[in-house]
């Protein structure tokens, strides 16, 4: 309780309930810790709301005490100092309006569904920009284990200009673009290549851990007050102006149809009365990916389907075309045997392919081209053969047949 409230500096009964205790079937328990927490000092009503509902804030002592239960990586909200008129009296602090009362309602919804715990939690996160400009996000959300390792809110109240809401994610965007003090610029260039590589390189990914899919940390806009037909006005208006940033780059070539989302900004919308109205509450399909028509649940829309496993399919797919392409215009060309018709061997093409020079019987097959050699070597063999016969009988000594009677006589 006293960790929540440093977070988060303000928040009723039911949004503690909420955030703390969803099981809960009422917030009671919740109200008998508070009013116990009072008893000690720890915390006090600043206010009774319109709706009701009392407005609970750190004591000086309970400020102290949330301090030294919170993290060191967590920064706690500032003290909300008690103020008294000039007769002593509680002064009435109107300092809290209807947007921070969504902001904690947002993040104890979330929470209650299962994103994270009241740690999952900072508020007023400053992203410094070097023309001078610095976007604080509403609410920045840690939930690894509920698949959402990292995401920025903004809370919307249909009461500011979409121009403005473009803005913000326009400068969302320019922030995630910035370098890592020392990174090297030309590395950083040739690794856009190399899609998620990238992002190495970046600021954002020194201060926030990877999302796990493609593109930068996701930004979330969640609309409240209003009519429905307003609020939903707003996110198609949103949707059409902010395309930009969020579309990503489709892949070329014929054949692909999946997006490169990795330099792309992940923007999902929905509603704090639709959350509300949803038996799964936050975890239900209560949130929209900019850029599609279904309503889905959180890891969905942040999912893209479309995004690098499509990529990685259709790229097998291509080259297998490819593949085939070049199989079937390499079978075209292989030679064919002009003695017995065949189609020459991979080892044959190879063979009569070796040498620039033409060989006597290149045109044949393997089988052909033996048979031809086989008996040309015959050929010649015999040839040999004879041109020796004729010349052992021609270099033969002549010799004089002998006398029938024997040797003649000597005169």
């Amino acid at each position: 309780m006293l960790r929540a409230l440093g977070i988060f500096q303000r928040a009723t009964a039911d949004q503690l309930w909420r955030m703390l205790r969803p099981t809960d079937r009422h917030d009671r328990i919740t109200r008998d810790t508070l009013n116990a927490l009072k008893e000690t000092c720890l915390v006090r009503v600043e206010t009774r709301l319109e709706s009701g509902h009392q407005l609970w804030v750190l004591t000086e002592k309970g400020h102290k005490e949330a301090k030294l239960l919170l993290p060191k990586s967590v920064r706690i909200s500032a003290l909300r100092k008690l103020r008294l008129d000039a007769k002593g009296r509680p002064v009435k602090d109107d300092g809290y309006d209807e947007h921070a009362a969504a902001v904690t309602s947002t993040a104890a919804v979330l929470t209650g569904a299962g994103y994270g715990t009241p740690l999952s939690w900072q508020t007023e996160i400053a992203h410094k920009l070097p023309y001078g400009y610095t976007q604080y996000a509403d609410l920045t959300m840690r939930a690894p284990d509920a698949g959402v390792p990292a995401m920025l809110l903004e809370v919307d109240r249909v009461n500011e200009p979409v121009d403005d809401l473009v803005d913000k994610l326009r400068r969302y965007h320019d922030w995630f673009e910035l370098l890592a003090p020392k990174a090297d610029a030309d590395k950083e260039k040739a690794a856009r290549r190399q899609g998620a590589a990238v992002h190495d390189f970046r600021l954002w990914s020194r201060i926030y851990p990877a999302t796990g899919r493609e593109g930068y940390v996701p930004v979330a806009f969640v609309f409240t007050g209003k009519t429905a037909a307003q609020r939903e006005s707003r996110m198609l208006r949103l949707e059409q102006a902010a395309r930009a940033y969020f579309a990503g780059t489709p892949h070329r070539g014929a054949g692909f149809t999946s997006v490169d989302y990795h330099q792309a900004v992940p923007v999902v919308v929905t509603e704090l009365e639709r959350i509300t109205a949803d038996p799964a509450g936050a975890a239900g399909p209560v949130w929209r990916r900019l850029g599609r028509d279904e309503w889905q649940t959180l890891p969905e829309a942040l999912d893209n389907p479309d995004g690098e496993r499509l990529y990685r399919a259709e790229l097998r797919e291509a080259r297998r075309r490819q593949a085939e392409r070049e199989a079937a215009h390499r079978e075209a060309q292989r030679p064919v045997c002009t003695r017995c018709g065949n189609k020459f061997t991979d080892d044959r093409w190879q063979e009569t392919t070796r040498s620039s020079w033409p060989g006597e019987w290149d045109r044949l097959c393997g089988p052909c081209a033996k048979e031809a050699a086989d008996r040309a070597e015959a050929e010649r063999v015999a040839r040999r053969q004879a041109e020796e016969a004729e010349r052992a009988a021609a270099e033969a000594p002549a010799v004089k047949p002998r006398s029938r009677f024997g040797i003649g006589r000597r005169r």
